[in-house]
């Protein structure tokens, strides 16, 4: 599959986009981008972030070629016959992203089947905890990425696009790898601070890279979210918001209802992050070689909350930075217009 994602990352195509069905169409430019389709106008600005997975041609066959989002025709992106390589990529990838995806009705027999008997024997003593717990550990590592970036695609209406830069996007990479992390998407507004989601994407605010000057306060605010995620499942705090009937709806359907989605995404964008723990926290920073006091007075400028981590500067040995002087200037900037 990444492969097939190296081959067409480069790739490029002009395309007439519709917004919404009363908006006149306007000429953009798509690229590919990490299992998703990045929607640009003619200045390079970001405007839309459709998933892969999700795309959909609306004319097969025919010409010009059609594309919606996910069975939703108000948006939609056409493309001339003569962009012939885009359009016989965005089918190339939708098709391996689909034999990588469990058929739905062999998940759903096999989720099933799996939780016929316990259901069976004790469905009166079962608690919507234990279901939900049941049900993560159940869903295959695609379906996650899936949900991560139909999450990603409502949390924008509220956020705005997520920012692009060449140097940005370089930055951005570096950081996942060392976090370890599949992919961090900066938005420029709504997002306080941090968000996981499904499939390891770690969506940031703006403002974290914008606000600090020294690069460790960031990306200790990036690296906290990450070891929270590893222990707390961002898919099990979707289905803990949506409630027992979307852990029924997953565990038969291997789907979530847009309307959990769309209201999870507005629950990420208004609601506070509280302080994450400290536990896993410093053993991050001194595998980064990072001094964690510029995140601990990022919490608290008083550093009387987060006395341990900035005690722990003492054991650990700084390694060279994680980004160039110049990334991380380009990651700052790269939601500017």
């Amino acid at each position: 599959m990444s492969t097939a994602f190296d081959k067409y990352q480069r790739l490029e195509a002009s395309a007439l986009w519709r917004e919404a069905p009363e908006a006149q169409r306007r000429e953009v430019i798509i690229s590919i981008g990490d299992a998703s389709l990045l929607i640009s106008d003619m200045r390079d600005r970001p405007l839309a972030h459709w998933s892969l997975a999700a795309v959909e041609r609306a004319n097969p066959g025919k010409t010009p070629a059609i594309f919606i989002p996910g069975g939703d025709d108000s948006e939609s992106l056409e493309l001339a016959e003569n962009e012939t390589e885009m359009i016989e990529a965005i089918d190339t990838l939708r098709k391996a992203l689909h034999r990588r995806e469990p058929h739905p009705g062999r998940l759903r027999w096999a989720i099933l089947l799996s939780s016929v008997a316990v259901l069976g024997a004790g469905l009166t003593f079962w608690l919507p905890n234990a279901l939900r717990s049941h049900v993560v550990g159940l869903v295959p590592d695609l379906n996650r990425v899936v949900i991560g970036h139909d999450v990603i695609g409502h949390l924008e209406r509220t956020t705005g696009s997520v920012c692009h830069s060449d140097l940005g996007d370089q930055a951005l990479k570096k950081l996942a790898q060392a976090i370890g992390v599949s992919e961090i998407l900066v938005v420029p507004g709504g997002i306080k601070t941090t968000a996981s989601l499904p499939g390891t994407a770690l969506v940031v605010g703006h403002s974290i890279v914008e606000d600090y000057e020294d690069p460790a306060a960031a990306i200790g605010f990036m690296l906290a979210e990450a070891t929270y995620a590893a222990e707390n499942d961002p898919l099990e705090r979707i289905l803990e918001f949506g409630g027992a009937r979307e852990s029924f709806r997953l565990l038969t359907s291997g789907q979530l209802a847009p309307d959990t989605l769309s209201a999870y995404a507005e629950h990420l964008a208004i609601t506070e992050v509280g302080t994450r723990g400290t536990d896993g926290l410093i053993d991050g920073f001194v595998r980064l070689g990072l001094t964690a006091s510029p995140y601990a007075y990022a919490l608290d400028i008083s550093g009387e909350t987060t006395l341990a981590l900035i005690e722990a500067d003492a054991i650990i040995s700084q390694s060279a930075p994680i980004l160039t002087d110049g990334e991380w200037v380009a990651l700052q900037d790269i939601c500017a217009k």
